[in-house]
C-alpha cells in the first residue's frame, strides 16, 4: 500500500519527574506473521518524542499487533514472526545485544482490559515493576515514588487513604489509571495504549484522555483507538491503518491529526473518519 504523509543492583530511583526526557520511535518496513498468515506489510512509521500518534482504522487490520511490535510483545506469540526495524532513540530495539526487559521497561504498555494485580494492594501494584527490573530503593524512595506516579495517572487524590487496599477494589476507570502509574514506576520513554478507554464510561474516559494530554511532555505515547473523536482530542499524529481480504494490513495515511481529519489526502481515510465505514 501507498502511504501519504500528511541481577538486581541497588542503582538510583527512577522517579517520574517534570522533565523526563521521552524518547522518539520508528517503524522501518515492519512486516507481520501469524503462522502462514501475513497481518502487516511493510509498515513505516515515524512516532515522534513528546507527541501523541495515534493509530485508525477497522478492527483486523493490524493495528494492535503493530503495536504489540514496538515493545517486543509479539514474539511471545507461537508461531508469529516479523520483519522489520523498530528504533528507539535510533537504537533497534530488537539488537541481538538488546536485552527484553530494557526494551519493555524503556517502552511501556497499558492494555485495553485493566489488568492491575487484583489482590496486591494499590501501592504494591505501583512498585510491582520496580521488582521486574530489578531496581531496589529504599522505603522512603517507593514512598515518593508511589504519591508522584499516582499523581501523574491522576489517582492520588482517589487513592491516597486506600493505598492498602487490593488494586482490584477500584473502580474501571481507576484501576486503568493504576496500571498507567504502574507502567510510569520505571521512568519509561514510550507508553503504548491499546484502546485504554474502550471499557470505560464517559467521565472515566474525558479523565484518561486528560492524563495522555498531561503525560506527553515526559513521555512519547502511541495510541491504538476505535473512537474518532478521541483520536482528534488526543493525538498530534494519526496513522490510518487498512487490510482487505487477501491483502495484509498497512497505513494508508499518515500525518498531523488536524489534516488527517479536516483534508485527507486519501479517499479512503475521508471515508474512514467521517464514519462511511468501518
Amino acid at each position: 500500500m501507498s502511504v501519504t504523509e500528511n541481577s538486581a543492583a541497588t542503582v538510583a530511583l527512577p522517579v517520574v519527574r517534570p522533565g523526563g526526557v521521552p524518547g522518539g520511535l520508528e517503524a522501518r518496513e515492519v512486516s507481520a506473521w501469524f503462522g502462514e498468515h501475513k497481518v502487516l506489510e511493510q509498515v513505516s512509521l515515524d512516532m515522534p518524542a513528546g507527541q501523541v500518534t495515534s493509530l485508525i482504522g477497522p478492527s483486523g487490520c493490524g493495528k494492535s499487533t503493530f503495536l504489540r511490535i514496538l515493545n517486543r510483545m509479539h514474539e511471545l506469540i507461537p508461531g508469529a514472526a516479523l520483519a522489520g526495524e523498530v528504533l528507539l532513540d535510533g537504537a533497534d530495539v530488537y539488537a541481538p545485544d538488546r536485552r527484553l526487559t530494557d526494551a519493555r521497561r524503556r517502552i511501556g504498555m497499558v492494555f485495553q482490559k485493566p489488568n492491575p494485580f487484583p489482590a496486591m494492594s494499590v501501592y504494591d501494584n505501583v512498585t510491582a515493576g520496580l521488582k521486574l527490573t530489578g531496581v531496589r530503593v529504599s522505603r522512603s524512595e517507593r514512598d515518593r515514588l508511589v504519591e508522584e506516579c499516582l499523581t501523574k495517572a491522576g489517582l492520588w487524590n482517589e487513592v491516597r487513604d486506600r493505598l492498602r487496599q487490593p488494586g482490584g477494589a477500584l473502580s474501571g476507570g481507576q484501576q486503568q489509571r493504576l496500571c498507567i502509574a504502574r507502567s510510569l514506576a520505571v521512568r519509561p520513554q514510550v507508553l503504548l495504549m491499546d484502546e485504554p478507554c474502550s471499557a470505560l464510561d464517559p467521565t472515566s474516559t474525558r479523565r484518561i484522555e486528560e492524563t495522555i494530554r498531561e503525560l506527553v511532555s515526559e513521555v512519547t505515547i502511541v495510541i491504538v483507538t476505535h473512537n474518532m473523536q478521541q483520536a482528534a482530542r488526543v493525538s498530534d499524529r494519526c496513522a490510518f491503518f487498512l487490510a482487505s481480504p487477501g491483502v495484509p494490513g498497512g497505513i494508508v495515511e499518515y500525518g498531523p491529526t488536524p489534516a488527517m481529519f479536516g483534508s485527507p489526502q486519501d479517499p479512503r481515510t475521508a471515508d474512514y473518519v467521517h464514519g462511511r465505514f468501518g
